[in-house]
């Protein structure tokens, strides 16, 4: 089965996704944070929408859900952890759980560190991360802690090497800058830096990029321990390169 992906940009840096499997037709939309570019691209694309689906609570996530729910109707699908603080949900999810969009299977993958309930979404071929994973990132450790970022990274890890990462925001220059702080010589990391610049440049998305580059570029994925991805966090958090 095969899916067609689109980012939709919203709010400053924000990305909410579309996401169609081509064999139904059946549509979603993952964290749509801002509600007028998501109608906006429905409208023009004319089709419905048949679920919302959230990674995670925070509200450059979920702000566009009930405006959207009211023009296009649709089910909304997010954590039964974070059920409690995430608009009404159709289908709670857990970890380990099956999703069907149409024809297309995924996986949900528990993935706290950001936040205690978020999830993502793994399709055979993209995953939906929401702020767990960046392009050569990861999220604050807003209520979570590094073992838990840990653990969460190392699941995403496991994803084939093909796998496409749409992740919740355009954050990759500043990224970028700390990373080349943290190894300066890892050839894949500089390679991965021109890329984005020439991307930038000319006002392109630098997402999605795919499981094997995070791999090899970005030091959160490359952390080897707990231990060691907190302190890089915490560089992170206070870098103002």
């Amino acid at each position: 089965m095969t899916l067609t992906v689109k980012l939709i940009p919203c709010l400053s840096d924000n990305y909410a996704w579309w996401v169609r499997d081509d064999s139904t037709g059946i549509c979603a939309v993952v964290d749509p944070g801002e509600a007028a570019p998501v109608a906006a691209f429905l409208r023009e694309q004319g089709c419905g929408l048949d679920w919302i689906l959230l990674t995670h609570h925070h509200g450059d996530h979920i702000a566009g859900v009930a405006e959207l729910l009211a023009e296009f109707g649709g089910k909304v699908a997010g954590a039964a952890a974070d059920a409690h603080r995430l608009p009404p949900l159709d289908l709670a999810l857990a970890d380990g759980d099956d999703f069907l969009l149409g024809a297309a299977a995924a996986r949900v993958i528990g993935t706290p560190g950001h936040t205690r309930g978020h999830i993502a979404i793994a399709f055979a071929s993209h995953v939906f991360c929401g702020d767990t994973l960046f392009s050569l990132g990861c999220g604050r450790l807003l209520e979570g802690d590094a073992a838990e970022m840990f653990a969460s990274l190392t699941a995403l890890a496991a994803l084939p090497d093909a796998t496409l990462v749409c992740c919740g925001h355009e954050y990759t220059e500043s990224n970028v800058r700390f990373a080349l702080t943290v190894e300066p010589d890892n050839e894949a990391l500089r390679a991965r830096a021109e890329e984005v610049r020439a991307q930038r440049v000319v006002g392109m998305a630098t997402v999605p990029t795919t499981i094997a580059q995070e791999r090899a570029a970005n030091p959160f994925m490359r952390a080897g321990s707990a231990a060691r991805l907190a302190e890089i966090r915490a560089a992170k958090d206070s870098f103002r390169g």
